[in-house]
């Protein structure tokens, strides 16, 4: 599977978002190695700090369905932005746990502007490697 074809995936996977208070749709997709794609999209709840991003909701299912970090290939993100969009702080601490450091993670939009990265990129000076850093 080709990156603009992940894109796709959660593109696709932004059309189920439930996000009635912000109007701001997310959608991620997940490229295993057995070649399944897993999705997922934001959920919202009237008591904010109950919603769950499409980013952790995708990995969610992922380990739900019994997959775990080694099985991940690649991971796209997207959402109807000018530039790519980018994860939040809680998406981007989960993805350092359940994500292999390497694994390519594409921000895009709904245009088909894609920025590829890393989670070392996205937070440097994670928790697990701040226990790694001399004092």
């Amino acid at each position: 599977m080709t990156k603009e074809q992940l894109v796709q995936e959660a593109i696709k996977a932004r059309k189920n978002t439930y996000s009635p208070y912000s109007k701001f749709g997310v959608g991620a997709a997940l490229l295993m190695k057995d070649g399944q794609v897993i999705h997922g999209a934001n959920i919202e709840n009237a008591s904010y700090p109950l919603s769950n991003c499409g980013e952790r909701s995708a990995l969610f299912h992922a380990y739900s369905l019994g997959y775990r970090k080694e099985d991940i290939v690649m991971m796209a993100i997207t959402a109807d932005t000018l530039n790519p969009v980018s994860p939040c702080g809680a998406c981007r601490q989960v993805i350092n746990e359940l994500v292999p450091k390497e694994t390519p993670i594409l921000l895009s939009n709904l245009t088909g502007k894609i920025k590829e990265t890393t989670i070392r990129e996205l937070l440097p000076y994670s928790f697990d490697e701040i226990e790694n850093h001399e004092h």
